[in-house]
């Protein structure tokens, strides 16, 4: 039986090197069906969203999905797509682009003490500043910039940057709504990082 094993773990070897799948997991925030229709959920499983749990809250269509693709940018364009086929409106991408330094400790899994030394400017230069509730007590950061950030420093994944990334083009490309998203978003993952 050695020889048995041996073909079946070369196959498996070879199936890794054909598809690198991975899970991605990120939400997506919709609007136009009706909660209430009997169909409801199985509209969107009949449009290939049988990897999201599909709900309903705060007046919106939410879908969490974990989706299996080589890439980010695949997962989430074919994401949007299987959406848009059940004829739901997309309104954006979560994970959310904004972050405050509690969301950033969560993300990084850095220290809240760490993270808030780094906004301050008391461990490294260069932290990105905050970009929405300036004046408050609780601004919020610009997620892609503070990873890029992280990542020059050797805190952070090359691909939890891309994701970053990712996901902020993908709300900008909803919000304006472009039309060729897959490959916009494919450019966005094939940005050169500066480590």
């Amino acid at each position: 039986m050695p020889g048995r094993s041996t073909a079946r773990s070369t196959v498996a070897r070879m199936h890794t090197r054909m598809s690198p799948m991975k899970a991605y997991e990120f939400s997506i925030v919709a609007s136009g069906p009706d909660p209430h229709a009997d169909d409801f959920e199985a509209r969107f499983y009949d449009n290939g969203c049988d990897d999201a749990l599909v709900s309903f809250q705060k007046g919106r269509v939410i879908l969490d999905f974990i989706r299996e693709a080589v890439s980010v940018d695949q997962a989430i364009a074919s994401a949007i797509e299987n959406v848009m086929a059940t004829g739901a409106v997309v309104e954006r991408i979560e994970p959310d682009p904004l972050v405050s330094l509690a969301e950033i400790s969560d993300r990084t899994g850095l220290t809240r003490a760490a993270v808030s030394l780094y906004a301050k400017g008391d461990r490294g230069e260069g932290f990105p500043a905050p970009v929405a509730k300036v004046t408050g007590d609780r601004p919020l950061w610009l997620w892609p910039s503070v990873a890029q950030w992280l990542f020059q420093r050797k805190q952070l994944s090359r691909e939890a940057v891309i994701e970053a990334l990712v996901i902020q083009e993908a709300n900008e490309a909803v919000a304006s709504g472009a039309k060729s998203l897959g490959k916009r978003l494919k450019r966005c993952a094939e940005i050169p990082l500066a480590a």
